[in-house]
């Protein structure tokens, strides 16, 4: 069984249904579910770029490597001066990744 029972058919004029398509694209959603979250005001959002699923595997591995930079210097109670410039490195190379997609 379907779990909407109610099924509405909608006419709308060229500027409208491009419009429509406009959105849908924007937002990722296909038209029936864009609609139905515009009836239930449900704030949509714009679709992210997919670029931001790439930086957000770099930060993730640049937070790996600052964490396992930390972890060596408290191991080993101490780090040395080139340990701290590679995390200070590696920590300006996120804020550089990300200021790029801003």
């Amino acid at each position: 069984m379907r779990k909407r029972e109610h099924f509405i058919g909608l006419w709308l004029d060229d500027i409208e249904y491009r419009h429509l398509l406009k959105q849908c694209v924007l937002s990722g959603l296909n038209a029936s579910t864009l609609i139905r979250h515009s009836i239930m005001d449900v704030n949509i959002q714009p679709k992210p770029p997919d670029t931001y699923a790439a930086l957000l595997r770099e930060l993730s591995a640049i937070g790996n490597n600052v964490n396992q930079i930390a972890y060596w210097a408290n191991a080993t109670k101490g780090s040395g001066k080139a340990e701290i410039a590679e995390a200070v490195a590696l920590v300006q190379r996120a804020w550089r990744l990300v200021k790029e997609m801003l």
